[in-house]
Parts: C-alpha cells; sequence; structure tokens
C-alpha cells in the first residue's frame, strides 16, 4: 500500500480510537475551564492521582520482576519441567482480575486494601511482560552471545550485559502494558474497596450525583496516561532495530545451569503459579458443583458463552482492522507522525470501560442511532479499549520481518500494494495472529463496557458472573467464572506455545 494511502487509513483507525476522548472534550467545553480548575486542584484528586499512580509502579515493578525471571527460567536455564511451567506461568493471563479478586477474598479472611490489590493484579498481570519477553529470548540471534563469550565473558555477565539489553524492547512493551491495566483497572480496586482513580469514576457516574467530577477524574486518568507513554518512549533507543540482518540458521540459544539454586527456583515459580491460579482454581471448583445444579443454570450458561463468543470475535475482527495500518505504519515510515499515532492509539486503553461505554451511548445516541443498542457499538467499545495490544503485535512482528525481502521485490517492479499483501503481511502473519489471540481474551474478560452497551436481554459469561456476585451469590456465579477461564485459557495457549517454550530446541 502506498505510505500517503496507508498513513490516511491510520488516521482515520485512531480517529475511532478516540470517539471517547471527543465525548471528554465536548463534556469539558460544556462544563468551564473555572469549573474543571475547581474539581481538579483538590486535596482528594492529589490523593487519588498518588495513590493510582503508587499502586501502577507497585504492580508495573513486580510484574517486571516476575515476568523477566520467569520467562528467563523457562527458555534460559535448565529447569525441570520446563515446558510445563512454560505454559503455566502464561494462564494466569486467562483468569479476569475481578474473578480472582472474588477467589481471594472468599478464601482469606480480612484480604482488602492497597496491598491486597497490588498482590491480585500483580499474579493476573506479570503474563504481560512473561509472553513478550520469553518470545524475544527464544527468537534472539545468539550471534552476539557468542561473541561476548569468545571475548571472555561468563555465562550470568553475558546474560546481564547482552541478552538483557537485546530483549529491553520487550520488557518496555510488557511493562507499558502493565501500566496501563492497573490505570485502568476496574473490577479488583473496587472489590478491594481502593480509592483510586477508576474506583472514583464509577462512584460518581454510577451515583448520578457528580458527572462533572467524573468527568475530571476521568481527564486526570488520561494525563496519566500520556505522562506514562512519554516515559516510555523517552526510554527507547533512537533508531533501534531488532531484525535479524538475514535468515541464518535456527539455533537453539545457550541454556545455564541453575546448579544448587535449580530447587530454589522450581519452588519459587511454582509457589508464584500456586497463587495465581490455586486460588482462584480450589474456589471455583467449590462453588461450581452447587452452581451448575440449578433449575435452567445449563441453558442460560450456553446462552451467555455463545454471546460472549459473538461479541469477543467481532471485536477482535474490528480491532485488528483497525491496527493493521497503524501498525504497519509505524514499524515501516518511522517519523513524528507514526510515533504520534502509535502513541495516541494507547490513550483510551487507561480510560475506564466505563466512560468508553457512556460516551459511545453519546456517540450511538447522537451520531450513528442505528449502532445504538447493537453488537457492533460493544465491538466499537472494545476497539477503543484494546487497539494498543493490537497496534503493538502488528508492528513488533512487521519489525522483525526483514525489510530486505521488500526491497527484493521493490526492485523487481512491484507495486507497493502487492509487496505488503504478498511479502509484507505473511511475513508478519504468525505476530498479527498472536495480536489477535490476545485482543480476543481482553475482550472476553471485559466487564464494564459490557455491562453499559450490550443489547437490552443480552448476558455474556462476564456481565451473568457479575451479576450473580453484585448479590453474593457466589455459587451462582462460579459456572460463569469456570466457563470463561476455559475459553480464555485456549487463546492464552497458543500464546504461550508461540513463545517457543514449548519446542524441544527453545531453551
Amino acid at each position: 500500500m502506498p505510505r500517503p494511502a496507508l498513513a490516511c487509513a491510520a488516521l482515520l483507525a485512531i480517529g475511532v480510537a478516540l470517539l471517547p476522548l471527543a465525548y471528554l472534550g465536548i463534556r469539558a467545553a460544556e462544563a468551564g475551564g473555572d469549573r474543571i480548575a475547581g474539581e481538579l486542584i483538590t486535596g482528594r484528586t492529589g490523593e487519588l492521582v498518588v495513590r493510582s499512580v503508587a499502586l501502577a509502579a507497585v504492580v508495573t515493578a513486580a510484574c517486571t520482576v516476575l515476568g523477566v525471571a520467569a520467562a528467563f527460567l523457562v527458555t534460559r536455564t535448565d529447569l525441570p519441567a520446563r515446558r510445563l511451567f512454560g505454559v503455566l506461568a502464561a494462564l494466569p493471563l486467562a483468569v479476569p482480575s475481578y474473578v480472582a479478586t472474588f477467589a481471594w477474598v472468599s478464601t482469606v479472611g480480612g484480604f482488602e486494601g492497597f496491598w491486597a490489590a497490588a498482590l491480585v493484579l500483580t499474579l493476573v498481570s506479570y503474563p504481560y511482560v512473561y509472553l513478550p519477553v520469553a518470545a524475544a529470548l527464544v527468537g534472539v540471534d545468539p550471534a552476539q552471545e557468542e561473541v561476548a563469550r569468545s571475548l571472555g565473558r561468563g555465562p550470568w555477565r553475558t546474560t546481564v550485559g547482552v541478552t538483557l539489553r537485546e530483549v529491553r524492547p520487550a520488557v518496555a512493551a510488557g511493562a507499558l502494558l502493565v501500566a496501563l491495566y492497573v490505570l485502568s483497572d476496574f473490577g479488583a480496586v473496587s472489590i478491594l474497596r481502593v480509592e483510586v482513580l477508576t474506583r472514583a469514576v464509577f462512584t460518581s457516574i454510577n451515583l448520578g450525583f457528580d458527572r462533572t467530577g467524573a468527568l475530571v477524574l476521568a481527564i486526570a486518568l488520561v494525563a496519566l496516561t500520556a505522562l506514562v507513554l512519554l516515559a516510555e518512549q523517552l526510554s527507547r533507543r533512537r533508531a533501534a532495530r531488532y531484525a535479524r540482518l538475514g535468515g541464518g540458521t535456527p539455533r537453539p540459544p545457550t541454556r545455564l545451569r541453575l546448579g544448587r539454586s535449580r530447587r530454589a527456583a522450581v519452588l519459587g515459580l511454582a509457589g508464584v503459579i500456586g497463587a495465581a491460579l490455586g486460588v482462584p482454581a480450589l474456589s471455583l471448583v467449590r462453588w461450581f458443583g452447587v452452581g451448575v445444579s440449578r433449575p435452567g443454570s445449563l441453558g442460560e450458561l450456553a446462552d451467555a458463552a455463545g454471546n460472549s463468543l459473538q461479541v469477543a470475535l467481532l471485536g477482535t475482527a474490528l480491532t485488528m482492522v483497525l491496527a493493521l495500518p497503524v501498525g504497519l505504519l509505524s514499524a515501516r515510515a518511522p517519523g513524528l507522525l507514526s510515533v504520534a499515532l502509535d502513541r495516541l492509539a494507547y490513550l483510551s486503553h487507561a480510560l475506564p470501560g466505563l466512560v468508553i461505554g457512556l460516551s459511545l451511548v453519546f456517540f450511538g445516541i447522537n451520531v450513528a442511532y442505528p449502532l445504538y443498542q447493537s453488537v457492533w457499538l460493544l465491538a466499537l467499545a472494545y476497539a477503543a479499549l484494546f487497539l494498543p495490544l493490537a497496534v503493538a503485535a502488528v508492528g513488533a512482528a512487521a519489525a522483525q520481518a526483514p525489510p530486505g525481502l521488500e526491497e527484493v521485490a521493490r526492485s523487481l517492479g512491484r507495486r507497493r500494494a502487492y509487496v505488503l499483501r504478498t511479502v509484507t503481511v505473511p511475513l508478519a502473519a504468525p505476530g498479527i495472529g498472536a495480536g489477535a489471540a490476545l485482543v480476543f481474551l481482553t475482550c472476553m474478560k471485559e466487564l464494564p463496557a459490557t455491562l453499559l452497551l450490550r443489547p437490552t436481554g443480552m448476558d455474556t459469561l462476564a456481565t451473568g458472573l457479575w451479576k450473580h456476585t453484585s448479590v453474593a451469590a457466589y455459587a451462582a456465579a462460579a459456572p460463569y467464572a469456570a466457563l470463561l477461564v476455559l475459553i480464555a485459557s485456549v487463546p492464552t495457549w497458543w500464546l504461550s506455545a508461540r513463545t517457543g517454550v514449548l519446542t524441544r530446541t527453545g531453551g
């Protein structure tokens, strides 16, 4: 595709993703600058901002340590049963934060507050770092490590000085996703009664007494997101390229011997996985039998599962269509425009799903009424929320595809659109597929926007689960939670398999 056409398509995609921000701008103009400033500069807003930043910082730091350590253990060491650990370490991604939180609350007495939220969010979020880092460690060119060793560096010095530097973009991308996820999370902080921006926005809107206050808090959340994106952008090295300079011969990386640390590594990784998966599993098993024995429960469950699959597949398809031009532009035409579009795609990601839902209700009623109360408006909400996940996957896959093949095709007289269709996209297809799996997974788990935008009378697994747990009917909610986790486990398994940790030569 010619670059002007690619840029136009990317601008259109970002315009769709920024519809919720347009809603915020319109409402802010109605409220007036003085009212916004009066609401924004208060002690309560300051406390909410500090607590939100602190929670995001703690969880991001913990997820970075756990994710990198787990990825390194299963791909670069002689850890026993490393392929089994490789799959299990990714599965917490299939557990929604509100399901994990209910499980911990019902199992551990007095489980609430800041550190409880930090624990739960860390356990369900660290796969955002683990998966890209594991894939990068498996795919990294071992030539530079071999050069470092030939110059006298030991295995651990090579790991710290060479290997981890090569996977730094994957670490940064994963940490960015964790930080944005924590800033936008509503389920865990609401159940655990942690006063952060998202919970305050929900409370203000849900009670209906302070919509201007909710607007101000949402704007503060967008500003925090912009700062996080700016910090991540400054951490990148300019003009860095991580594609191989040739196909080369695939070689397995060298595995380090853990020696006396082997038992401690197994116990540590098993402890993390046990806390992330064991507590929810035990709670669901305890409630499941009672829940499915209710009259009519199986029919309701089947309807909810069908609805979940329908809206998740629709949202995934729309998100990937919008992400393709943005990701390709970022990888193949680096510059101010591509960087700006790539960053703008993230802004809506940190907004609470409730704000996204309200903005699209406004859009549906006033601009596109035929979409109102349809699954298409819900798919649009998913695209606004999860576009960054797809853009990152498409951009990374296109960046790793050797540009030399495209240059050869161009030198043979092929047009850009033909090269894009027959060379670039097929080379990037595995990465695009991984992005689609990640978007599908997150669409299945999404709750607040689904609660607001689903057509009347339509229940998904997430909304059915929330409906029962909101009245403390844990047994009735258990089948919804179990089926949701089971379906979400399929793309999670595929994502972990794609990292290469399941191959015998992958580490």
